[in-house]
């Protein structure tokens, strides 16, 4: 089993279809990318040398040769490890480093940031576009390389509690699943139907593109590589049945987006990174019609946990529907799911516990961390550490995140990977960093901290070591952290404190 065969028989059997678009242009067909695929191939098994299993890195911005690159490095029986494109330098360093990628190919403007923090085992740092890129494709084509259900295809980095990522090990079966439960259960794709990625292709919109590989589907690029509302709405109009991936942020600014659009034309738009409100739902309902799907997963169970259906969030007539709108919906056929108290054990709908799951599609652990691998699937179960409850009808509502992680913009930020770089001033000398509501961004970054540095030190220091969208927009100086008898900081106290001061602000304002 190796996914780059999906590609492959794509380009045997329908050579001419359009398989990527960039922009409102057909970029490449099925052959052109097949052939490209298995060229890259060639040179990474034979020129580079790399072996079956080693490492290749992704550091870049959506685009066209991103599918290349992808299904290059799967195709020669390698393992893909993107990685977000707007994490910092020092960041990317420690996700090679990690992952002991002898290549990455970056984007222009990403590679001189990696280029000065590359650990000593990355052999070869290729920028997408440059001559060097292009002579990559000057050679023949590989046969592709058999791998088993098993093998790594895909390590999923994801924010940790620790300040430092951990890399989800996604194998060919788990992204087999992941693609086969998207095309059943959110949106079945017929030969054609075009895949919008304006947002990251190295995170929740890139695990979509298999399945549509698979149907012979579009993968659209939008020109800018990235989200623009006016360009969104010009190329879904553009395309024929096109579906998108959007965080509720971008679905926010959408909806605020006053640009003419036929709701007919679109197939999908999935929401997903994190719950959506109830209100924009309603919107989103009101301008696109029945067009909306929502997906609750994480990198460990790559958007395969719960799904609600474009029925159920179209079923006004339903008595429960507005409950049914504040829910993740429904388990996947694929996987079982289950909300358990502190032992493990289940518990009765309508009561709180831990979101666990488990099936082909959870990840086999995380790379290079058997502890917290051993923890993550206790059981051989997928703990989430997300807090949530059936109701009687089996859809499960989200109530909180644990391990006080903050989703800004559809991006996680754990507090205390920003605490640590705030206390490496000499004058912080305590800091605890939460989330504040947002109507725009989901959740905004608030740092709470003891001490006398100046807001503009903090704001320097933060944007010398982590990505910027990690950064405080508010810091907060206290005399002290609410805290227990054993000196723990208590953020419930913390945001139950900023709750507050932020009502008392709005009664100041009128």
């Amino acid at each position: 089993m190796n996914l780059a065969l999906w590609l492959e028989r794509g380009g045997l059997s329908h050579p001419d279809l359009p398989a990527v678009g960039m922009g409102e242009r057909v970029a490449r067909n099925y052959g052109e990318l097949a052939g490209r695929a298995a060229r890259l191939a060639t040179t990474l098994r034979h020129r580079f040398r790399l072996q079956p299993g080693e490492r290749v890195a992704i550091a870049a911005q959506n685009s066209m040769d991103y599918l290349d690159v992808l299904y290059g490095i799967w195709h020669a029986g390698l393992v893909a490890v993107p990685a977000n494109a707007k994490l910092h330098a020092a960041e990317l360093g420690y996700i090679l480093e990690h992952s002991g990628a002898k290549v990455c190919f970056a984007s222009s403007g990403i590679d001189t940031g990696i280029a000065a923090r590359a650990p000593g085992s990355l052999e070869r740092l290729i920028s997408i576009g440059s001559p060097e890129y292009a002579a990559l494709f000057a050679t023949d084509a590989s046969p592709i390389t058999l791998r088993q259900a098993d093998d790594l295809a895909w390590i999923f980095y994801t924010s940790g509690t620790t300040g430092r990522s951990k890399g989800a090990m996604l194998t060919h079966r788990a992204l087999y699943w992941t693609s086969h439960a998207y095309a059943t259960e959110v949106d079945p794709i017929a030969p054609g139907d075009a895949l919008l990625h304006s947002a990251p292709m190295s995170h929740g919109s890139g695990l979509y593109i298999m399945a549509h590989i698979a149907r012979l589907g579009v993968q659209v690029v939008p020109e800018s590589g990235g989200f623009d509302p006016e360009e969104v709405f010009r190329l879904l109009m553009r395309w024929p049945r096109p579906s998108m991936f959007a965080a509720p942020t971008m679905i926010r600014r959408l909806l605020d987006c006053p640009a003419e659009c036929d709701p007919a034309r679109i197939r999908t738009i999935i929401s997903g990174g994190a719950p959506l409100y109830v209100e924009d739902a309603l919107e989103a309902l009101a301008r696109f019609g029945p067009r909306l799907a929502q997906i609750y997963g994480q990198g460990e169970s790559p958007m395969t946990i719960t799904t609600l259906a474009k029925e159920d969030i179209a079923a006004r007539e339903h008595p429960r529907w507005r409950d049914r709108l504040a829910s993740v919906g429904r388990p996947f056929a694929c996987v079982d799911v289950m909300v358990a108290d502190a032992q493990d054990n289940p518990v009765p709908a309508g009561e709180n516990g831990e979101i666990q799951c488990r099936g082909d599609v959870v990840m086999s652990g995380y790379w290079r961390d058997e502890a917290a691998s051993a923890a993550a699937l206790k059981g051989g179960w997928l703990h989430t550490g997300d807090i949530g409850s059936f109701d009687r009808d089996g859809y499960l509502t989200l109530k909180d995140r644990s391990k006080d992680l903050i989703i800004s913009g559809g991006s996680n930020v754990y507090p205390r990977e920003v605490e640590e770089v705030l206390l490496t001033h000499a004058q912080v000398r305590e800091a605890s960093v939460i989330g504040r509501p947002d109507r725009e961004w989901g959740e905004i970054v608030v740092a709470y901290v003891v001490g006398a540095a100046k807001r503009e030190e903090l704001d320097a220091l933060c944007l010398g070591a982590i990505a910027r969208f990690k950064r405080p927009k508010e810091y907060v100086f206290v005399p002290a952290l609410p805290k227990n008898n054993y000196g723990k900081i208590l953020k419930t106290e913390l945001r139950e404190l900023d709750a507050k001061r932020a009502r008392e602000r709005a009664r100041a304002q009128g």
